[in-house]
């Protein structure tokens, strides 16, 4: 099956790339990011549209990219994968967890294309999934909190037991951050050719939430 995976940047989408290429009945051949309208930023978790495309390269997978507002955000992803399978792609690799309305989603578009939806990742306890991604090599920084559940001192953060550890000492927060609490950047791992390395960035406010505005950055080469 050669498939494309729905990519955001952050850790579930790069776990479940990992257990897609980890199949070997799937061939992951394209990293599908829907991006704002201006071209600035993914439309998901408003990272730079610039850094998606150096994470790409780090990886060895070509980036699709494609411009959308969140009203026509369907028909526009329709075109993008209908584009990909007519370079062969029968398959579409998603990172979601259990919102089940995004399930239904998912199945009901993809069925719409004759695209099989698959998600490694349907199911499984937060903590093991967290647990999982740091144990095969997976390296990510925290790159956005919602304001009113973590403070800007969570930005930059790495995940691994210490952060978890420190998570589960808050309420009414999901593991994850399938909540929107936080999101991700993964900058190194097991389905990375490079490194990614962030030379700069600063934290800013914009409306309920912070960012960590990355500066500069530059691809290395793995020790």
């Amino acid at each position: 099956m050669k498939a494309f995976i729905s990519w955001s940047g952050g850790k579930e989408t790069a776990l479940s790339c990992y257990k897609a290429i980890q199949n070997r009945h799937i061939q992951v051949s394209y990293l599908l990011n829907m991006i704002s309208e201006d071209g600035k930023h993914s439309r998901s978790h408003g990272v730079s549209s610039k850094l998606l495309k150096l994470q790409a390269e780090a990886i060895g997978i070509p980036i699709i990219q494609r411009r959308t507002a969140w009203k026509g955000y369907e028909g526009e992803f329709k075109k993008a994968v209908s584009r990909l399978k007519e370079k062969g792609v029968d398959t579409g690799i998603f990172g979601d967890i259990d919102l089940q309305e995004h399930r239904d989603w998912i199945e009901r578009v993809c069925k719409d294309i004759g695209i099989k939806p698959v998600l490694p990742l349907w199911k499984k306890k937060r903590e093991e999934l967290l647990k999982e991604f740091i144990r095969v090599g997976f390296e990510t920084i925290v790159i956005s909190v919602r304001a009113d559940i973590l403070g800007k001192e969570w930005l930059g953060r790495h995940v691994n037991e210490d952060f978890i550890n420190d998570l589960k000492k808050k309420e009414h927060i999901d593991l994850c951050g399938e909540a929107g609490e936080y999101h991700t950047l993964v900058v190194s791992g097991p389905i990375f050719k490079k490194n990614i390395m962030i030379l700069n960035a600063k934290k800013i406010k914009n409306g309920k939430h912070w960012f960590l505005d990355i500066l500069d950055y530059e691809i290395t080469e793995k020790v």
